[in-house]
């Protein structure tokens, strides 16, 4: 016997991660259900060996299963997991929908799987890709120097806003080197060569949604009040976050110390040598399950002071296996039984 399992959103860039990484680590799966809106109904996938057909979302008895994986955005996700929940499955929703709902769970499993027993809706929000990458490397050295402060500047590739914009870098890139005219659809500046200081919508503050989900999200995961200060910039780039970080601790803390510890943390691999390629870039991270550290250095400015480098795949680590690890998790504490 396995979970009885639906994915919404099965036919996009984080959908079919699902299906890679579900057959990699040996899910236990009995029974698969893909969903999409009707315009993709009958598309059949791989998984393993065999193909699935894509059913239509809104013809579907969430009775029929057990635990759904939702990526598909925050619209579909307030419409369908309400229908999914009173069906009596357990969510783990990747939009920002539920993510800062007090009786939602927000869950990195290396971070807080603990928060996990607090489930009331019987929904789990994944949280935002690059807050998760940054969370894992903020946990373990807070637990042994108390971090005050954070300042990240990100660089996010354009598989986090999705295959059309992914796309436009593509064919931008084909139209410069063909001498064309450049045409912008999803990104507000011609992407191609260049860099954008603008992910989601401004907030009246200056800040845009994306920077205030990484304070927020952060606070949230870690319960802590420490402070966060993001620009979250889109760059040219089809997989794989960056971000340079700078973090004050309330305490001491060495570079060598920095670097045993995350090496001991489970999820991160520390790849920092001082030469050339001696670190790790988004490209060299795409396909990966870890958070790579890189660029570890002291900080002489501040009394406490760390600065680092960060890149993990944001379709993986930063979407479908953290909700997968998830799934892992609620059976383990058996919260969702086989």
């Amino acid at each position: 016997m396995g979970i009885k399992v639906s994915i919404v959103g099965a036919t996009g860039n984080v959908g079919r991660e699902f299906l890679s990484i579900i057959e990699e680590r040996k899910f236990p799966v009995e029974e698969l259900f893909l969903l999409a809106s009707s315009k993709s109904e009958g598309k059949k996938l791989s998984f393993g060996k065999k193909e699935i057909s894509v059913l239509d979302l809104n013809k579907f008895n969430f009775k029929k299963c057990d635990l759904v994986f939702f990526s598909a955005g925050s619209k579909i996700a307030s419409q369908f997991a309400p229908k999914a929940t009173d069906s009596g499955c357990i969510i783990i929703d990747n939009s920002s929908y539920f993510r800062m709902d007090p009786n939602v769970p927000l869950i990195v499993p290396e971070v807080n799987s603990k928060d996990l027993q607090t489930i009331k809706k019987k929904i789990i929000a994944n949280p935002n890709c690059s807050t998760i990458q940054m969370v894992m490397v903020l946990k373990p050295l807070h637990d042994i120097a108390r971090i005050k402060r954070v300042v990240v500047a990100t660089y996010q590739s354009t598989s986090g806003a999705g295959r059309p914009q992914m796309d436009e870098l593509f064919e931008q890139t084909k139209d410069i080197f063909a001498n064309k005219k450049i045409k912008k659809k999803f990104f507000t500046k011609q992407i191609a060569f260049n860099v954008i200081p603008h992910i989601d919508n401004f907030l009246d503050n200056g800040q845009t949604k994306e920077e205030w989900k990484m304070q927020v999200e952060t606070q949230k995961i870690m319960n802590e009040d420490i402070k966060v200060s993001a620009t979250c910039v889109r760059v040219p780039v089809f997989i794989g976050h960056g971000e340079a970080v700078n973090i004050e601790f309330e305490n001491e803390i060495s570079e060598d110390k920095v670097r045993k510890t995350l090496k001991k943390s489970s999820g991160i691999s520390v790849v920092d040598y001082r030469q050339d390629e001696g670190y790790v870039t988004p490209e060299e991270c795409t396909g990966e399950d870890k958070v790579f550290v890189s660029r570890i250095r002291k900080d002489n400015t501040l009394k406490n002071g760390i600065s680092l480098w960060i890149v993990a795949d944001n379709l993986r680590k930063g979407a479908a296996l953290n909700a997968i690890q998830i799934g892992e998790e609620l059976i383990k504490k058996k919260i969702l039984k086989k």
